[in-house]
């Protein structure tokens, strides 16, 4: 008689969620990426039959090769850093709640490239977890981004028989050990390189009719900024709000980062210290178009000095965030023995 194999143990996940990233910075490994990428229509809010053409035919075959040349600028030995970064973050995540006493198994996906959502719940799924709680890498929510992942989870789900019990964390903008990262990262940057006359802080931007549309991303991203400035003690003359990463001919929110750096320079601004709050990872929008473009912007405009603060990547104060806001969502569950 056949013996029945036996049933994996139930056990609690969190599965923290990023944007995405080639597998490699070369006009193919792009190319599919951005291919993806564009083809949600969270993140291009088109009628299909008009961006397909022009995604296929125009941005394609002409972006992938200048996108690719501008991650072989920010490539390390360990590969891409968002990917490199994401990992560390749910492997010390994992160690956070595990000294806590939490029994929780800690992954991470990407909404775009590998390793999908959809491949990391099959693993967890087919491992037993039967609660899972899905932490995007988002603090600020905007249907761009965090509804993308909960789509991707939800297409996932429609596909199974037995769904796992699902949380989701779309929003920790105003987390207090977030932050208070944020402002310690930056206040250590300060002790060990002077501070600078003017902060920018640089928000991924999203076209202004997303707000009208009603999308929170704006409030919310004005929100961390003024907690921040609050944090760090700074009255409204000593930093400044702006958005990167335009895309396109619509009109996107303002005020614009590149420009503001160019505005400042001009009105003689000898150094400026940049931190991007919305992003919890080094990667190109960081490394590329705030650390190296956004320098150059600021210094051939007729500024002195620029300083690119880090990203929280895997610093302890954030881990410690991380853990609190997931502590949090996994109340009620079973996690400790």
């Amino acid at each position: 008689m056949a013996v029945k194999p036996s049933e994996p143990q139930p056990f609690t996940a969190v599965l923290l969620c990023n944007l995405g990233t080639p597998e490699a910075p070369t006009p193919a490994a792009v190319r599919t990426y951005l291919r993806e990428f564009l083809s949600d229509p969270r993140v291009v809010e088109i009628p299909r039959l008009a961006w397909l053409p022009i995604l296929y035919g125009v941005i394609l075959p002409l972006r992938a090769a200048k996108s690719a040349a501008k991650y072989a600028t920010i490539w390390t030995p360990d590969g891409s850093p968002l990917k490199f970064w994401t990992e560390r973050q749910a492997k010390r995540l994992q160690g956070w709640l595990g000294e806590r006493g939490h029994r929780v198994k800690v992954g991470y996906a990407m909404r775009y490239g590998s390793p999908s959502i959809a491949s990391r719940l099959d693993a967890l799924a087919q491992a037993g977890a039967n609660r899972i709680v899905i932490l995007s890498a988002y603090p600020q929510y905007s249907g761009t981004t965090t509804a993308s992942v909960i789509d991707a989870v939800n297409a996932w789900s429609a596909r199974q028989r037995s769904i796992p019990e699902l949380r989701f964390v779309n929003r920790y903008h105003d987390d207090r050990g977030y932050v208070q990262a944020l402002a310690r990262r930056i206040e250590r940057h300060w002790r060990e390189n002077g501070k600078a006359e003017h902060l920018v802080m640089s928000f991924h931007g999203v076209p202004e009719r997303t707000v009208r549309l009603g999308d929170p991303y704006h409030a919310e991203c004005q929100k961390t900024a003024r907690l921040l400035a609050e944090w760090l003690q700074l009255d409204p003359s000593q930093f400044t709000l702006t958005f990167q990463s335009r895309f396109g001919r619509a009109k996107w929110l303002e005020p614009a980062t590149e420009p503001t750096l160019k505005k400042l320079a001009k009105a003689g601004t000898k150094r400026v210290d940049v931190v991007c709050p919305g992003f919890t990872s080094d990667c190109l929008e960081t490394l590329e178009e705030i650390a190296q473009e956004g320098r150059e912007a600021f210094l051939e405009a007729g500024g002195k000095e620029f300083h690119y603060i880090p990203c929280l990547n895997d610093e302890t104060d954030w881990i410690a965030a991380l853990g609190g806001i997931a502590e949090q969502n996994l109340a009620g569950w079973a996690t400790k023995a």
